[in-house]
């Protein structure tokens, strides 16, 4: 017959109490703190011919500091726009009615986020208001499938032929200037 010991039970119990613990601070974290609550935001919307990688859920920045997420994201039938709704915190109420919004990516490979930039305007976006200064998603395969296949901006086509232009064949006069004088021609 075994004996239990209070000291092994107190640390099984203690243990099952951290674990629980933190599991708690892991589901917070995860929802960024928000239950489905979200009083205490306010949406604007936002078009964007381009979207990449953007997701719902995803963080609304401005200098680096998120100040909201993205709510939604639908498309215009009309326009075959995306439109995306951003939740701002209403601590950030103030946002000046030209603000510019861009579609970024953390790193190379990171997440995709908006990033606000506010204008000067004195008057303010008001909840339901559209951001008409914005600037699409880049795709970063695409432009790389670009320069893979444009050569690199490498001279093409006549690689040795008579027929070759040189450089500055295109370029007005007045913009091709004259070479830097060598330091002979500075000393005379």
């Amino acid at each position: 017959m075994s004996v239990r010991s209070p000291r092994i039970e107190f640390a099984v119990g203690a243990f099952l109490l951290l674990a629980l613990g933190s599991l708690l601070v892991l589901a917070i974290a995860s929802t960024n703190g928000k239950f489905g609550f979200g009083g205490d935001t306010y949406e604007i919307k936002a078009r964007f011919t381009a979207i990449g990688a953007l997701r719902p859920n995803a963080p609304v920045k401005i200098g680096g500091v998120t100040v909201g997420q993205v709510a939604d994201i639908s498309l215009d039938p009309v326009k075959y726009n995306s439109i995306v709704t951003l939740a701002i915190n209403k601590r950030y109420d103030k946002l000046s009615a030209d603000t510019a919004a861009g579609i970024f990516t953390s790193g190379l490979l990171g997440e995709s986020y908006i990033g606000l930039t506010p204008g000067g305007d004195p008057d303010n976006l008001k909840p339901g208001d559209e951001i008409y200064l914005t600037q699409p998603a880049i795709d970063l395969i695409q432009l790389v499938g670009k320069y893979m296949f444009s050569g690199g901006g490498a001279q093409g086509g006549n690689a040795g032929g008579g027929d070759a232009k040189p450089a500055d064949a295109g370029v007005p006069d007045y913009l091709q200037g004259e070479a830097a004088p060598t330091t002979d021609e500075t000393q005379k």
